[in-house]
């Protein structure tokens, strides 16, 4: 964070504060005591389960300098009526005062995470980067990344999630984003907007927030991102797979689960191998190539970069191979692109190793009134795709979508019952696990490859 005096941040905020007003605060802003350290400043957010007025004393003998609290407490204080406001008034100020900074902001109903994580590699490459820890893309996230930022930072990666409509829109005024990218308009948060068309609105108040000399970046995934509206004098810069994209992968191919294809931008022509699983990392490359792009780094930097990547962020497509059996781990959410676009590649690596496809599937969630439907879709799919074991956990939906198909069924009503299928794994064997977070499917991940470590110390004996 850029330097400033207590007296000064408490100005910003509209707060009043009690302590040292010549206090200089200048590293990172937290929520978590555990892992303030010094000179940190410590936001005290209440929450369903905790109140963070009750972790301040903590976060002082830990290190903080300072708490923002809606409540008086015991050592110095900025006192507000509400942190989070407080919080993206701050942020708003330090970015004002950063105008050197490029900041891209990245929505979108799947892949954001995964791009985000993609650009950082790219633009780390040619200047310091701050980018969201984890998916970390509300009113919080995104005010706690760009307090990140100094005046050495250059790039600076934003997520922008929503959960209602003007979200983004927020997030925008406060970031105001050089560059505006929606991946996709899909079924995530179908259950909070209602409509495809109501997420396509959100989504696209990051580009109608977008100021003349800025870019918008916008997949071709869906009916809706490329005709986003966007004001005159904002450039317009289209990713995908056809000839008609500005920024396309070309000669595609699918080795050992990982894609190999030619990057494709107005410059020219570079060969990409990426080191993340699956076919569909495809657009979430192009996504970030295509934002790199009109940030200026040349073609073959940009493929050197995506060559070099490799996934970073925990569960999603985690690549386990144990002793003959591939497990792919991806219990961090789930929704029905991300679960099509996993099958398929579930089905790939299965046709390269020859043995079985296993595909353990838990509920995905906030699909509203189609999620039963929308379950049983997946399904027919599975049996489409010819999928060996269809494992179904805590959700009977996705069963009823197999018709006659040589794809056998499975249902457990708990995560604990389905390890026991773990001993029926053979050699060549690629077993997929994924549910939306809630699930925990990830100790079921865990289980196999503590059983599969097992086997492999006691046949070494």
């Amino acid at each position: 964070m850029i330097k400033m005096k207590a007296a000064q941040v408490a100005e910003i905020v509209g707060g009043t504060l009690s302590g040292d007003a010549e206090l200089h605060a200048d590293t990172e802003f937290k929520f978590d005591s555990r892992q303030i350290k010094a000179g940190d400043v410590f936001l005290a957010l209440k929450g369903e389960h905790a109140d963070g007025h009750d972790f301040v004393e903590q976060a002082l003998q830990n290190g903080a300098i300072l708490s923002i609290v809606s409540k008086p407490v015991k050592t110095p204080y900025i006192l507000v009526e509400d942190v989070i406001s407080g919080l993206g008034k701050l942020a708003k100020f330090v970015r004002e005062q950063l105008p050197q900074l490029k900041v891209i902001g990245i929505t979108g109903s799947q892949g954001k995470t995964t791009t985000k994580d993609m650009l950082n590699t790219v633009l780390s490459s040619r200047g310091e980067t701050i980018a969201a820890q984890g998916s970390f893309n509300n009113d919080l996230g995104v005010p706690l990344t760009l307090l990140r930022a100094t005046t050495a930072t250059r790039f600076c990666i934003v997520e922008m999630g929503a959960r209602h409509g003007g979200d983004i829109s927020a997030l925008a005024k406060i970031a105001v984003p050089d560059v505006g990218a929606v991946l996709k308009v899909g079924n995530a948060h179908l259950g909070e907007f209602g409509s495809r068309e109501n997420i396509a609105k959100a989504k696209g108040e990051l580009i109608s927030a977008l100021k003349p000399g800025s870019s918008a970046v916008l997949g071709t995934y869906d009916e809706f991102t490329p005709k986003m509206f966007f004001v005159e004098g904002v450039n317009k810069i289209t990713f995908g797979e056809s000839h008609e994209c500005d920024v396309r992968a070309a000669d595609i191919e699918f080795r050992g689960g990982y894609a190999h294809f030619d990057l494709v931008t107005p410059e020219g022509r570079e060969p990409v191998a990426l080191r993340v699983m699956g076919l569909h990392q495809i657009p979430n490359a192009l996504a970030a190539a295509a934002i790199a792009h009109v940030l200026s780094i040349p073609t073959q930097s940009i493929a050197s970069a995506l060559s070099e990547h490799e996934a970073n962020s925990k569960w999603r497509m985690e690549i386990h191979d144990l002793a003959e059996v591939l497990l792919i781990n991806d219990s961090y959410n789930a929704n029905p692109e991300s679960m099509e676009a996993a099958l398929r590649s579930l089905v790939l690596l299965t046709q390269e190793r020859g043995g079985r496809s296993w595909a353990f599937l838990g509920t995905m969630h906030e699909l509203g009134p189609e999620s039963k439907q929308m379950h049983k879709q997946i399904g027919t799919l599975a049996g489409e795709l010819g999928i060996d074991h269809l494992v179904a956990i805590s959700n009977q939906d996705y069963l009823d979508g197999l018709s006659e198909s040589q794809t056998q069924s499975h249902y457990f009503g708990s995560v604990e019952e389905a390890k026991a299928l773990g001993a029926e794994f053979e050699a060549g064997d690629v077993v997929l696990v994924k549910a939306s977070r809630a699930e925990h499917l990830e100790e079921l991940a865990s289980a196999f490859i503590e059983a599969r470590q097992v086997n492999l110390e006691e046949g070494a004996k």
